[in-house]
């Protein structure tokens, strides 16, 4: 795992998500966009000071940022996912919110 990557990817997913540029990104943090291109890239690492703006202009937690529990192999997720699903299968209002989540993801 690399965690540059790793990090830079996430940046770059949760930017988009939000509709933001990179150029966008970049001013709100106030560093150059070339930086911000290579903290996504996982070229560059960036500084705790550099983290904390893009955290706060992302309008996350560190915790967030940090989550890397969807990366783990598919079966382990699929597991996960029955697991959950088990936990709750004794609250119709829960499973029927469920249901619709996924039949939702599944028809995209």
């Amino acid at each position: 795992m690399n965690i540059k990557k790793e990090l830079g990817s996430k940046i770059k997913h949760l930017r988009q998500k939000k509709g933001i540029t990179q150029e966008q990104l970049a001013e709100m943090a106030n560093i150059s966009t070339r930086t911000l291109g290579g903290i996504e890239i996982g070229k560059n690492f960036m500084t705790a000071e550099t983290m904390g703006k893009i955290v706060k202009c992302l309008d996350i937690s560190l915790a967030e940022l940090f989550d890397a529990e969807h990366l783990q192999p598919t079966k382990v997720l699929v597991q996960d996912l029955h697991e959950m699903i088990n936990s709750i299968k004794d609250d119709s209002d829960k499973v029927k919110e469920v249901y619709k989540v996924v039949k939702a993801l599944v028809s995209i």
